[in-house]
C-alpha cells in the first residue's frame, strides 16, 4: 500500500458565522471552546493517523503565516510540511487536482491522498482512525472513496450520498448524490436507512484520481497542469511551498470536486461513519458544543441576565445585560455585533453577502489583522487619520515599503525597534519616537526576544491599507523580478 498523504483543504469564508469568521480569518481559524481552532482540531486529527510524516495543505496565500503558525504550535517538528498556496479560490475540483499532481510528482502514482476540509469537527478521533483504514483498503483497488455519516436527525443543510451495491470492507458502491433536501425529503432519508451525510471527504490513490479527472473532467485536470509547470516552489527546512501562478490559474474552472468528478464517475464508494462530526456550518452548531445552564443559556464572557433563556451570548471582552430574551444568538467583536433568531441562524450569511456588496471591511477583516510579522489593531479612525496599536514578533520584520497618501509618527510603548526612515537607520527603545513623511522609504524590525508593541498614527488625504508600494519583504510578498 502506498505513502498516505492527509490532504487539509482549508478554503471558504464561514459567512454564517460572522463575525467572528472572516474573508481574512475565515472559519478554519475560529477558536472552539477548548481554545483551539477547527485547523488545528484537523491537523491533529490528520497527523495522529499512523505511518504518517508528511501533510499536505492546500489554502489562500493571503492565509498561509497564520495557518503555519496554527501548525508550529501543534507540529513540533514532528511532520513534514508542503502547501500549496492558491491566489485565490477556485473551488474543490482545482485544489484536490493540484494536490494529485503535486504528490504524483513528488511521492509517487501509487500514494494515497486523505482529503480533509479544514472546517469540520470530528469528536471520535478513534472511530475516525477505523473509517481511514477501510477506506484505504478500498482506495488500493481503484476507488474513490468518500465518507458518508450516519444520519442522526433530518439535516436540511446537508447534501446526502444514497447506498449502492455492498462492497468489501464496510464499504458500498455510491449509487448517487443528493443536493440538499427539504424537510419532508430529509425525514425519508433518515427513516430510510439507505442514506448517509456527505462530509466531503475523501481517500483517493493518486494515479485513480488523475485517471477519473483525465476521464470526466479533462479541462480541470490540463488547466491546473499548465498552472503547476508556471508556478514557484521554495523548499526547506522540511516546509515546501508551492505558489501558484495567479495567471494560468484564473483559467482553472470554477467547480466542486462533487460536480466535476464524484457525481460522473462509477468508480466512488462510501464507507459509513458515526464520527462525532459536524461542520460547524452556524452558531447553532456552535452553541451545541457548550453545555446550558438551568435557563438554557450558554454564554462566554461576562453577563448580566434577567428573565432571559435558550439564548447564546459570546461576548468575551464587553458586559452584556439582558432582560426578557428567549432563544436568541448574540456574537460580540469589538466592531460588529449580531442578533439573530436562534431558528434563522443560516441565514447569518445574508448579512456577510451584504456587507461584500457594499465593500463593507467588516466583512473582510477584523479590527485587529493577522500579517506575517506579527498583528495591528485599529483603536480609532475618523476623517484623514487612523491610530494602530502594532506588534511585531520577535526577529520579525515589515517590508521595507513606502506610502504615497500618509505620513506615519511610530511610538515604542515596549520592546526596542530598528527603523529604516529613507536613509537613515536607528534604534528606538521604549517612549522613543519617529516620524515619516509620505514618499518616504521605510521598514520596521524587532531585533529583540520580547515582542515590540508601537502605537502607530496616520494622518493624510488617503488610509487604504492598498496604499503601499513594497520594495523587499521577508515573507515573499514582493514578486520577484523577471529574467531576462
Amino acid at each position: 500500500m502506498g505513502t498516505l498523504i492527509p490532504c487539509i483543504i482549508a478554503g471558504g469564508a464561514g459567512t454564517r458565522l460572522w463575525p467572528v469568521s472572516r474573508e481574512a480569518m475565515p472559519k478554519p481559524f475560529m477558536r472552539l471552546p477548548d481554545g483551539e481552532s477547527l485547523l488545528q482540531k484537523t491537523f491533529l486529527r490528520a497527523a495522529g493517523l499512523d505511518d504518517v510524516d508528511r501533510l499536505l495543505t492546500v489554502t489562500n496565500r493571503e492565509v498561509f503565516f497564520r495557518t503555519l503558525d496554527d501548525y508550529r504550535l501543534l507540529n513540533k517538528g514532528r511532520a513534514a510540511l508542503d502547501f500549496i498556496l492558491e491566489p485565490f479560490g477556485r473551488n474543490t475540483a482545482p485544489a484536490i487536482a493540484a494536490a494529485a499532481l503535486h504528490v504524483a510528482k513528488l511521492y509517487g502514482e501509487d500514494a494515497q491522498l486523505l482529503v480533509m476540509p479544514a472546517d469540520q469537527l470530528v469528536q471520535d478521533v478513534e472511530a475516525f482512525k477505523a473509517a481511514v483504514a477501510s477506506a484505504r483498503e478500498l482506495a488500493e483497488q481503484g476507488w474513490l472513496v468518500t465518507f458518508g455519516i450516519v444520519p442522526t436527525s433530518a439535516e436540511t443543510g446537508f447534501g446526502y450520498i444514497q447506498k449502492g451495491q455492498a462492497l468489501n470492507n464496510g464499504g458500498y458502491q455510491v449509487a448517487r448524490f443528493v443536493e440538499k433536501p427539504d424537510a419532508p425529503t430529509a425525514k425519508q432519508y433518515l427513516e430510510g436507512g439507505l442514506h448517509l451525510w456527505n462530509a466531503g471527504m475523501f481517500c483517493m490513490r493518486v494515479d485513480a484520481v488523475l485517471r477519473e479527472l483525465e476521464t470526466h473532467a479533462p479541462e480541470v485536470l490540463a488547466s491546473v497542469a499548465t498552472c503547476l509547470a508556471s508556478s514557484h516552489k521554495k523548499d526547506g527546512n522540511k516546509e515546501l511551498q508551492l505558489e501558484l501562478d495567479s495567471t494560468t490559474f484564473a483559467l482553472a474552472p470554477d467547480i466542486s470536486v462533487d460536480y466535476a468528478l464524484m457525481e460522473r464517475s462509477q468508480k466512488v464508494a462510501v464507507i459509513p461513519c458515526s464520527l462525532g462530526w459536524s461542520d460547524i456550518g452556524s452558531w447553532q452548531a456552535v452553541r451545541a458544543l457548550s453545555p446550558a445552564d438551568a435557563q438554557g443559556n450558554q454564554c462566554n464572557g461576562e453577563t448580566v441576565l434577567h428573565d432571559v433563556s435558550n439564548c447564546y451570548i459570546d461576548s468575551p471582552k464587553r458586559l452584556v445585560g439582558g432582560v426578557g430574551l428567549d432563544n436568541l444568538i448574540i456574537i460580540d467583536t469589538p466592531d460588529a455585533l449580531l442578533i439573530a433568531d436562534s431558528a434563522r441562524s443560516q441565514e447569518v450569511k445574508y448579512i456577510a453577502q451584504e456587507l461584500k456588496r457594499q465593500g463593507h471591511d467588516a466583512y473582510r477583516l477584523h479590527r485587529t489583522v493577522t500579517r506575517p510579522w506579527g498583528t495591528y489593531t485599529v483603536l480609532e479612525e475618523g476623517k484623514r487619520f487612523k491610530i494602530k496599536r502594532i506588534v511585531v514578533r520577535p526577529q520579525a520584520s515589515l517590508s521595507l515599503q513606502m506610502h504615497h497618501h500618509r505620513s506615519e509618527h511610530w511610538i515604542v510603548v515596549s520592546g526596542m525597534a530598528m527603523v529604516t526612515n529613507g536613509e537613515n537607520e536607528f534604534l528606538l527603545d521604549t517612549n522613543e519616537s519617529t516620524f515619516i513623511k509620505p514618499g518616504r522609504t521605510h521598514r520596521l524590525v524587532n531585533p529583540g526576544v520580547i515582542d515590540l508593541v508601537m502605537i502607530e498614527v496616520q494622518s493624510g488625504e488617503y488610509l487604504g491599507e492598498d496604499d503601499i508600494v513594497r520594495f523587499t519583504d521577508i515573507y515573499g510578498r514582493v514578486p520577484e523580478p523577471v529574467k531576462s
